[in-house]
């Protein structure tokens, strides 16, 4: 086991230098570096191919004053394949599954390597902002909304209170 983990990971790299992967990954790094989005952060952990992300939560939103961690997993065949996002930090919403799964097109059928992870960070934060009852992850948490969104905007503060602020 210990050889194949070797062996995929060294795959990243051939004589004729990084994959095309790592290159735009790198390059990627050096962009949100130099122009961080507003309200949004990234970078890579041990492994350049696993990112720790945060998103702080829209001053329009039920999330403001929260942050909200993710996790961001490039595969090999970046760009040309989304990456996988995932939240780390629990969140109230529609579009947001209790595992962190994101309901957003662009990182399913509407994905383009034309897009960055500044780009799909302030989708996501967008996402915050007005939440999608219609294509929902969580059917209940959309009804709430549908219903009282009063009631949903308390209840996001709330989580927001008890999971996103330190």
């Amino acid at each position: 086991m210990r050889f194949l983990k070797q062996e995929i990971s060294s795959s990243n790299y051939n004589m004729s230098g990084p994959s095309p992967a790592l290159k735009r990954i790198q390059k990627e790094q050096k962009d949100l570096l130099n122009d961080p989005p507003s309200n949004c952060s990234a970078g890579p952990t041990d492994d350049i191919f696993v990112w720790d992300a945060s998103i702080m939560g829209p001053e329009d939103s039920p999330y403001y004053g929260g942050i909200f961690r993710l996790k961001i997993n490039f595969p090999l065949e970046y760009p040309f394949t989304p990456p996988k996002i995932q939240f780390c930090t629990k969140i109230f919403h529609p579009n947001i599954s209790p595992s962190g799964s994101i309901c957003l097109d662009i990182l399913k059928t509407k994905w383009s390597p034309a897009l960055t992870i500044a780009k799909v960070l302030l989708s996501i934060s967008s996402l915050l902002t007005e939440p999608n009852p219609e294509d929902p992850l969580v059917p209940e948490i959309a009804d709430v909304l549908r219903e009282d969104k009063q009631k949903f905007e308390e209840m996001a503060r709330n989580w927001t209170q008890v999971y996103a602020m330190s």
